[in-house]
């Protein structure tokens, strides 16, 4: 096997064991995003593109060159004679089957690569959604834990006031009645008192804009009255 299918075939064998480590399934995508953060992945993968991409071009470029070899060596079988030159009949399948094998290793190895790196983008989001609903369920659980405190607040709130008017006697309760009683008729009494002021103002406009209507209409009279009284001196002259 030549050096650049050797290569091939070590990587390939590389890829294997990266995608079966990645799919082991008790390591968690968040313990996978804490070693890729880490020092030394966080180094290696701030040129992953470049590397991914130089890959992929080593790869394809395998990848033709062992397409262009089966094509090469599949019509000289075709063309020997089996039953004259033997020994080229088996030279030519000998190197057909080197071809076809090194078209399955790098076809394979570039599949391989970009299952990879799919595989580490998913893992990688995966991690992120985790963290969001982690942090969405400790939201929730706060907020389903404040409104409970502050129902459980208010129950007491009102189990203590229920509580206050049974322990008193019956004139404290009447007193207490009354005292809600005039409470309640101060509210109202306000409420009066404010819808009494809102009127009185409602009416001090209307006065005022009727004030202004007078003043005006006398103001016009006076002019008429001043017109008529020309105009009849002029024809008394």
């Amino acid at each position: 096997m030549a050096l650049q299918w050797t290569f091939v075939a070590s990587f390939m064998y590389i890829e294997i064991a990266v995608v079966i480590i990645l799919l082991l399934p008790f390591v968690s995508p968040g313990r996978w995003q804490k070693i890729f953060r880490s020092r030394l992945v966080s180094g290696v993968s701030a040129y992953s593109n470049i590397y991914f991409n130089v890959f992929i071009a080593i790869l394809l470029l395998l990848f033709v060159d062992s397409i262009r070899e089966v094509h090469k060596y599949t019509a000289p079988t075709e063309e020997v004679d089996l039953k004259h030159n033997p020994d080229a009949a088996n030279l030519a399948m000998m190197k057909l089957f080197r071809a076809q094998r090194n078209f399955y290793i790098s076809g394979f190895a570039l599949f391989l690569w970009f299952i990879i790196r799919r595989l580490l983008t998913l893992i990688n989001e995966e991690a992120k959604l985790a963290a969001q609903c982690q942090a969405y369920k400790k939201q929730a659980e706060s907020a389903t834990e404040a409104a409970k405190r502050l129902m459980e607040e208010k129950d007491n709130s009102v189990n203590k006031g229920k509580e206050d008017h049974e322990d008193l006697d019956p004139e404290e309760k009447n007193i207490a009645v009354k005292l809600d009683q005039t409470k309640e008729q101060l509210v109202k009494t306000k409420e009066e008192l404010k819808k009494t002021k809102v009127d009185l103002e409602t009416l001090k406009s209307q006065a005022t804009s009727t004030n202004n209507e007078y003043d005006r209409l006398l103001k016009e009279h006076e002019k008429l009255q001043k017109q008529v009284d020309t105009e009849s001196s002029k024809k008394d002259n």
